[in-house]
């Protein structure tokens, strides 16, 4: 940043200290003309043709310089087949003539005629009255004092941009140190949280920081969240294998007669709690991607297709937004629609109604949030209601006459509360049955 500024300084001083002289000089160089011009006025002015047919000045002019010998100001008329009329500061020398000009215009240029000596010059044809020919009047100055002029004006222009670049490029890096001295203070709060000093970001910055430190301390607490959840869910699953690995233990030290039933009956629960686990922990893996997305009716015709062919008799109906999108990847969307639709469907008489909204709700207590509500009603049984809470807990059934584990509406809940999504049970008003509400963060 600061040497970025100091090019851009240095571009800009540099281009406006070229545009100041240039503008400055002329000005100077305009002034010295218009001197000179003044003189040649003053000479034409007081000009007359004399009897000798030579040309004279009927009042001498005012500038002593005129009268000394090589005093760098100079005139002289002439013309063709006459003797040039010099002032006494030529002595010696004579101003060279040059090309004759077209009409009577003033001309202005600059001669190294004289040795060490640069003139600027300035002659205008003028044909006086009484002339049989026209006269050029010429007058010339030294270009030393205004060479100095414009050198005193350059070392003036050049100190004063370099002290003010110098200064701006100070008070840019000043600027740019200053404005960044607070992302010092939150590497510091960085590092104390991997050194395990601190938990968070609380140092006070500014506020154009604080965005990125609210951030910084959320993504603490999301790791801390999922480091949290992996020790509760390797506790669960611990838990949950300790007993079946006694049973089988105290069966195989008892030589048991049962034990082969026993192994098969306590490990096919022990592979049901490790499915569980593992559909929780990749459900918690994908979370942490947030770009997940899914469009809820593919999915739904998806489930529809597959619960056409495992239950023929089952008619599966869905209506509503069919534009509806979940911040759920897809796979956990299946898996939460497929649990849900195939209980409806294997608890029901026939009938499975879905249906799909958007709307705006306040049930995470933090804020309102858009959310898609998605209604899976049957028109089974049903559940009391003092028991569909206790639905959600593993292996919990009411109906063991049908195959099952009592392990889909535990990972159905716990999928959808890793998303920030909520689901209850309740009682289909038109089909009599159960009626699933889910909602799940809309994308």
């Amino acid at each position: 940043m600061i040497s970025i500024a100091a090019l851009w300084i240095s571009v800009l001083l540099i281009g406006g200290g070229f545009a100041l002289d240039r503008v400055l000089s002329e000005a100077i160089t305009r002034n010295f003309d218009a001197q000179l011009e003044y003189v040649l006025n003053a000479m034409i002015g007081s000009a007359e043709i004399g009897p000798d047919g030579e040309v004279r000045f009927n009042r001498p002019l005012g500038d002593q310089r005129f009268l000394e010998p090589y005093s760098g100001l100079y005139w002289q008329v002439s013309a063709t087949g006459h003797e040039p009329f010099r002032s006494r500061s030529l002595w010696d020398r004579a101003l060279r003539q040059g090309e004759a000009h077209e009409g009577q215009k003033l001309h202005v240029a600059d001669s190294n005629e004289f040795d060490s000596e640069p003139l600027r010059i300035l002659d205008r044809e003028v044909r006086l009255p009484g002339a049989q020919t026209e006269w050029r009047f010429q007058v010339a100055a030294s270009r030393a004092g205004l060479n100095d002029q414009i050198a005193v004006l350059r070392r003036t222009l050049v100190r004063s941009f370099a002290i003010l670049g110098l200064g701006l490029i100070i008070l840019a890096a000043l600027q740019a140190t200053y404005g960044l001295w607070p992302l010092r203070s939150l590497r510091r709060a960085v590092a104390a949280v991997g050194s395990g000093i601190s938990s968070r970001i609380d140092a006070k910055l500014p506020d154009e920081v604080r965005p990125l430190v609210e951030e910084l301390n959320e993504l603490l607490a999301h790791n801390e969240r999922q480091a949290e959840e992996a020790r509760r869910h390797a506790g669960n699953l611990a838990h949950a294998l300790k007993t079946p690995l006694t049973v089988l233990m105290n069966e195989a030290v008892a030589n048991s007669p049962e034990l082969a039933e026993t192994v098969v009956r306590t490990t096919g629960d022990m592979r049901r709690q490790v499915d569980h686990h593992l559909a929780r922990a990749r459900a918690v893996g994908r979370r942490a991607n947030a770009q997940a997305r899914s469009e809820v009716w593919p999915s739904l015709k998806a489930v529809e297709r597959a619960m056409g062919r495992m239950h023929r008799h089952v008619t599966v109906d869905l209506a509503g937004d069919q534009q509806a999108i979940v911040h759920v990847e897809r796979q956990d969307l299946d898996e939460i629609l497929g649990n849900l639709i195939e209980n409806a469907a294997k608890y029901g008489q026939g009938r499975v109604f879905v249906t799909v909204s958007r709307e705006v709700s306040n049930f995470t207590a933090s804020k309102k949030v858009d959310y898609v509500e998605i209604l899976i009603e049957d028109d089974g049984p049903g559940i009391p209601a003092a028991a569909r809470e206790k639905m959600f807990e593993r292996g919990a059934r009411l109906d063991t006459g049908k195959p099952g584990t009592g392990l889909g509406l535990a990972i159905v809940r716990d999928v959808v509360g890793i998303y920030g999504g909520l689901i209850t049970l309740e009682e289909s008003e038109d089909l009599g049955g159960l009626m699933v509400r889910v909602k799940l963060p809309a994308a």
